[in-house]
This record gives C-alpha cells, structure tokens and sequence, in this order.
C-alpha cells in the first residue's frame, strides 16, 4: 500500500468514499445532506493542513487528513480524520493511514494529537486508536444522533507525540 498526498485529481475517487461513510451517519458528524463541493471544502485541507490517499496500485482505499486541533494558541496539538473505502476495511488501510499522520504530525513539530469526535459505538476505530496510543479523555454523552441506535456518545482521544 502507498501513502502519498492529495492531488486534485484524487477526488473523483475520495467523493464516493467520503458520501458513503457521512450518509450511513454512524461514524462521521458530518451532514449527510452535503454537496459533493461542501465535503471537499471540509475534507481537502489548506496548508499548514495535509491530506493524504492510501492506493492500492492505483485504486484509492482511504483518505486522512490533519492540521492544527485548533488555531492561535492551541497550534500545536494536532487533529486528524480518516476514512476508508468499503473494500478497503480489514485490509490495515486505517491503521498505515494512522501511522502515517502520526509520523507526519511529529515531524511538522507538533507537540500532541487529539481526535475530537470518535463515535463511541464505532469499536473498530477505538480499538485501533488505543492501540496506537491514544487514550479516551472524556466522552461526551448523547452527542451523535446514530442512524440505527440513537444517540450515542463522542470521546475524545489524545496522545502526546
């Protein structure tokens, strides 16, 4: 598997991906009624940013992207996503995608990562970011509307880097 960054002719092969996993709404806090245009401008990150795409050969499996968590004095702790393609998962496409951040997230100087919103019901991502490091610093209750089961809670996970 390659890992390399964004180029716009990446898309056409990201967007599926990227409606797929907003439209189940059971992962992602993001609106499944979004425009193709309205995801990229939320996925495609601008410098100081990163997007990355995980090929195999020349099909895209996964997608990641980080910056700063938040502006200012908060710059040095970085955030990241990632989502992978239906035939892509169990393959390890989210995991060399994780280390790959991570790798490029310590060499850009940042100080820690945190992920500001992993659905607590989504077992495979807690798994495999505990299991890179991250511990889950709080959860907060009832704050994703989950399309099969309600409303589940977000925890927050941080690790220095």
């Amino acid at each position: 598997m390659q890992i390399r960054p964004y180029a716009d002719s990446d898309w056409p092969a990201i967007w599926p991906i990227v409606r797929t996993v907003i439209q189940a709404r059971e992962t992602y806090a993001y609106d499944p009624a979004w425009s193709e245009d309205e995801a990229r401008a939320v996925w495609v990150e601008r410098p100081p940013g990163h997007t990355v795409v995980a090929l195999a050969g020349d099909v895209v499996l996964g997608t990641a992207k980080t910056a700063p968590n938040r502006p200012g004095p908060g710059r040095h702790v970085a955030t990241a996503s990632f989502m992978v393609a239906p035939e892509g998962r169990g393959r390890g496409v989210g995991r060399a995608l994780g280390e790959h951040v991570l790798a490029w997230a310590r060499a850009q100087g940042y100080a820690a990562m945190q992920f500001n919103a992993v659905v607590e019901t989504n077992t495979a991502a807690v798994r495999l970011w505990q299991s890179l490091g991250f511990a889950i610093v709080g959860t907060v209750p009832e704050a994703f509307e989950h399309a099969r089961l309600g409303r589940v809670g977000l925890h927050v996970m941080h690790r220095y880097l």
